[in-house]
């Protein structure tokens, strides 16, 4: 435009107004294992947090063999990946200092404004008010030694981050109310208490149990604790872990990375909408009637959402709850094949939290190619019949053949190989109680009104709030939040506050800090 207007080109003809066209900005990201995709809004929320910043110093895996992760082991591994954070986080902080602690480099009180910027580190890292000794060794002491304010910063925070006061839970005293808020806050969010927490403990609030009460439900309303939720939710399913899901593209074509990264999206949403909905109701987890799916996933399933459909709640009456999601189906599957087996396990100790043991010895599935007449129900029948197998798999198999009208990839189908599927099952509960099912939805049923499954998940709740077993703390606790969980409509966030109130001392003095 601007050499026409030096060369004189006469432009009155041109169209002066032209419509604008569309335009959009598209937020990518690729979750583990995942193909690329547009972040839902699933996981943004309207407001803003601080910046967090993640140490690049590894840490050893957490000990998990009790099945939640707890830090109940100090080795020299674990000693020096503390030391290397501590150490970076130092650097980091040092280096940008001017706005991490808001102190111009040219302020001319800086150092008193770095001293208190350490002693407001050193506070929320111990997760209480520092006292006078405390407060000489860990800020005072490091000011007087160090050759610069920067170094005393880095100090402060080495020391900070290395002492036993941060790096362990507190012992002795629980009743202590800052400890208890600590309890409240590792409980609810896997983190330090917030400022609101800490105040409420330095107004006394934290000194009856009502006050306790009334900061656990705040705090199990906040979205730190869906995430420890959401967290506990894939440990139950067993889909923690986010492994490749390869199916053969000979029986299922359309069945690829990307198809298999919406099904996970597609049970974050189903999670999320049923389990942290107002009402929250474990039984809904069972009996929704709801799925979650977008153009793609319709098309794989039959359904009938336009190619370009964004996710969207569909009604589907031939499943329930997250058992039938076709994620799980298609997790506990094999290439080609259903897997009733892996399906079957999943039931027994995640919904009704009952142990099995490890196989004799470790076996391939019968091939599908050497009894090419039989049904995968009839080889599982066939493979499992010596006596050896059969007093686990006696409970594994009538669970798991609920599932067989959904496929490998958890697509409903009515005949295998020319033959009926045959879903029915069984159960027979703890107390010898017998129940049939004709099909998933049945068993789904059945799960969401057993007292047994409550049972079952509210202990696996508790220790995955509480990283400690139920029986540790009476005989009587297990049974006393059975009672509100129900009372409470079977609200899964109430239970979540009811269990750190089961979990906290009786009662807690006022602070005398």
């Amino acid at each position: 435009e601007f050499s026409k207007a030096t060369t004189g080109v006469n432009d009155d003809a041109k169209k002066k107004d032209i419509p604008p066209s569309p335009a959009f900005v598209r937020l990518m990201w690729r979750r583990p294992k995942s193909a690329p995709e547009p972040i839902s809004g699933n996981y943004l929320y309207p407001t803003g947090t601080p910046p967090t910043y993640v140490v690049d110093s590894p840490f050893p895996a957490d000990d998990r063999s009790i099945g939640y992760e707890r830090g109940n082991t100090v080795n020299k591994a674990w000693d020096d990946a503390t030391t290397d954070a501590a150490m970076e986080a130092a650097e980091t902080i040092a280096t940008n200092l001017q706005s991490i602690a808001r102190v111009p480099n040219n302020a001319p009180d800086r150092v008193e404004k770095l001293k208190a910027f350490s002693r407001e580190f050193v506070t929320r890292a111990f997760r209480r008010p520092m006292t006078k000794e405390i407060e000489q060794t860990y800020v005072d002491k490091q000011f007087q030694v160090a050759a610069s304010p920067e170094i005393a910063v880095k100090r402060v925070v080495i020391l900070a981050l290395k002492s036993p006061r941060f790096l362990y839970r507190e012992i002795g005293n629980r009743k202590d109310p800052y400890a208890l808020a600590s309890e409240l806050s590792f409980g609810l969010w896997d983190s330090v208490p917030d400022s609101e927490l800490l105040q409420a403990v330095a107004n006394g609030q934290l000194a009856t149990r009502a006050g306790i009460q009334q900061q656990a439900t705040r705090m199990a309303g906040h979205p730190r604790a869906w995430t420890k939720l959401r967290d506990f939710l894939l440990l139950w399913l067993k889909v923690d872990e986010t492994p490749d899901i390869v199916k053969s593209q000979r029986s299922f074509p359309g069945f690829d990375d990307a198809a298999a990264t919406d099904l996970r999206t597609s049970l974050d949403l189903f999670l999320q909408n049923t389990a942290w909905s107002k009402e929250a109701d474990f039984r809904q987890l069972m009996l929704s009637k709801t799925q979650y799916l977008n153009g793609r996933l319709s098309k794989l399933y039959g359904g009938n959402l336009p190619a370009d459909a964004p996710f969207q709640a569909v009604a589907s009456e031939d499943r329930s709850g997250v058992l039938t999601h076709p994620y799980l189906m298609s997790r506990y599957a094999y290439l080609e094949g259903s897997s009733p087996i892996h399906r079957g396990v999943l039931v027994v100790r995640s919904m009704f939290g009952r142990m099995l043991s490890p196989p004799p010895q470790a076996f391939t599935p019968l091939a599908a190619s050497l009894h090419p007449t039989l049904t995968t129900r009839q080889r599982v029948e066939l493979q499992t019949k010596p006596a050896a197998c059969n007093s686990c798999h006696g409970l594994i198999n009538p669970l798991g053949f609920t599932f067989e009208k959904y496929d490998a990839i958890g697509r409903l189908r009515k005949e295998e190989n020319g033959k009926k599927i045959d879903s029915t099952g069984s159960y027979v509960s703890r107390s010898g109680d017998a129940a049939n099912f004709t099909d998933a939805e049945d068993l789904a049923k059945y799960i969401a009104n057993s007292e047994e499954a409550h049972a079952a998940f509210t202990e696996k709740l508790f220790q995955h709030l509480t990283k400690q077993p139920i029986r540790a703390y009476g005989a009587k606790t297990l049974p006393n939040l059975q009672d509100s969980f129900k009372k409470d409509n079977y609200n899964i966030r109430s239970l979540m506050v009811s269990i750190m109130m089961a979990a906290v001392p009786e009662s807690a003095p006022a602070s005398k800090q």
